[in-house]
């Protein structure tokens, strides 16, 4: 059975879909088999994302309400034959769609894929609630920001009450030259916060805003990173990607004053 884990986040912009995305693709650099599902009907750009918006002849809707087979609808990553996305569709027709029709999609991909990637829209309003009620695990985005860090545990508590089988945090955009400056706190810190297992630490690195459609650089940070977070996830390690590493000591420091002026 597939695993499937909804990608939620309290307050938008915290880089939720740009995560589902790159989570997906590291997964299939894995072997494993992936689809990730968009049921943000309201601001869907995960087929931006991976660059297959002029690829989409069907999308999630027309599955649901039956004009086309769960298969026509799926698109093949170019880059990666082991990942798929299913597109959502148009808001209008959103409004009459259940989270037991998206369950029903889901469960017929559920013998061909090993993980199922949704992601959710931000908040807690009734798409939160349609993605959620589809899934068995969970991993809330967030960003070291006060409001991101407030928000995220509104959505922690109401996850709570699903009974989920994991929930799990990413800790987003974070830096190092920040953290080692006692401007931002630690992942570890948040995760204490939150009082929920840290699953993931990724940087804050332009390079993730270069790489829709096209996948990170093999020799980036944020590569380096989200490989950590699918091995967690995987082979249920706990290890952190460590994003102060290049901003300590001498050479470090040298780093962080230049960052500062920047």
């Amino acid at each position: 059975m597939a695993r499937k884990i909804v990608i939620t986040s309290g307050k938008g912009g915290v880089g939720k879909t740009t995560l589902t995305a790159n989570l997906g693709r590291a997964l299939a650099d894995l072997g494993c088999r992936v689809v990730v599902i968009d049921v943000d009907f309201g601001l869907n750009n995960l087929d931006v994302v991976l660059g297959v918006e002029n690829k989409i002849v069907y999308d999630l809707c027309d599955v649901v309400e039956g004009r086309c087979r769960i298969k026509q609808a799926l698109i093949q990553d170019e880059h990666k034959c082991n990942l798929f996305i299913l597109p959502s569709g148009n808001v209008s027709a959103s409004s009459m769609i259940s989270g037991q029709q998206i369950r029903l999609v889901i469960n017929g991909l559920d013998g061909v894929f090993d993980y199922i990637l949704i992601d959710c829209p931000a908040g807690i309003d009734v798409g939160f609630h349609r993605a959620v009620s589809c899934s068995d695990e969970a991993i809330v985005v967030a960003t070291p920001s006060v409001p991101s860090l407030r928000d995220a545990d509104k959505v922690i508590t109401v996850l709570k009450s699903y009974k989920l089988d994991k929930i799990k945090v990413v800790v987003n955009r974070a830096r190092g030259d920040l953290i080692m400056s006692d401007k931002m706190m630690y992942p570890k810190d948040i995760s204490e916060l939150l009082k929920t297992d840290l699953l993931g630490v990724l940087p804050e690195e332009d390079e993730v805003f270069l790489s829709s459609g096209y996948g990170l650089c093999k020799g980036s940070d944020s590569y380096k990173a989200y490989k950590v977070l699918a091995n967690n996830l995987v082979k249920n390690t706990e290890k952190i990607y460590d994003v102060t590493n290049k901003y300590s000591g001498f050479f470090g420091s040298i780093r962080r004053s230049i960052k500062r002026g920047i």
